[in-house]
């Protein structure tokens, strides 16, 4: 049986440690399959370590100084890894949840799941399978059952809604992402998705489907 090989990314050492701790005691018995290839303790040396090291499975946490998950999670989806992220955090909030699966993460686990399913979801992950926690899967099922996501055929996020705002005033990619405090390459992700969801071509057109279908109010 070949090893799953997995990076580490949290901003917390006791947590890395935990994980690595947990893993390796884990791999040292027979038929178990874990090995860490590396940490990293925010989302720039995950971008970085991910393309070096080509693990299997990237562990990812998701708010961290000097670089959060998500930003993450679109750049090396953008860049083409083959690491699949299987996102490992404490929010399960929908500005959280949403934005990670959309940027391309394959699941989404909180950090109470016991030990054994997080082995099994780390399993599934290396497969491409999805794998989330249950509060996660609720959240997903609700907004796909929402009657924006029925009318509109796909609801916007919260933080696509926060950037269709910011476009509505005029304002250009990279001051969103200042405003925002992400990259101008997950605000050019975010606009495509938007596009996707609300069947137009550009920020125009995007801006007069927002207020067509009450996403910005009334113009």
């Amino acid at each position: 049986m070949t090893d799953i090989t997995l990076l580490i990314v949290d901003d917390h050492p006791v947590v890395r440690d935990g994980l690595r701790g947990m893993f390796t005691a884990a791999g040292s018995d027979p038929g178990s399959g874990f090995r860490v290839l590396g940490e990293a303790s925010d989302g720039h040396e995950a971008v970085e370590l991910a393309l070096r090291l080509d693990p299997d499975v990237v562990l990812m946490d998701l708010r961290m100084p000097g670089g959060n998950g998500v930003d993450a999670i679109a750049e090396l989806t953008r860049l083409g890894a083959r690491a699949r992220v299987l996102v490992l955090t404490t929010y399960d909030t929908d500005t959280d949840t949403l934005p990670a699966i959309e940027a391309g993460a394959t699941g989404y686990l909180l950090k109470d799941a016991p030990r054994e399913e997080l082995f099994g979801a780390v399993r599934a992950a290396a497969e491409g399978r999805t794998v989330l926690s249950p509060a996660v899967a609720t959240r997903l099922v609700t907004a796909v059952r929402s009657p924006a996501a029925q009318a509109a055929g796909t609801a916007l996020s919260a933080r696509e809604g926060e950037i269709l705002a910011l476009v509505a005033k005029g304002t250009g990619n990279r001051a969103i992402a200042a405003e925002l405090f992400i990259s101008e390459a997950t605000v050019k992700t975010h606009l495509t998705h938007i596009y996707g969801k609300l069947g137009v071509n550009d920020r125009a057109a995007a801006v007069a489907a927002g207020y067509d279908r009450g996403i910005l109010g009334r113009s």
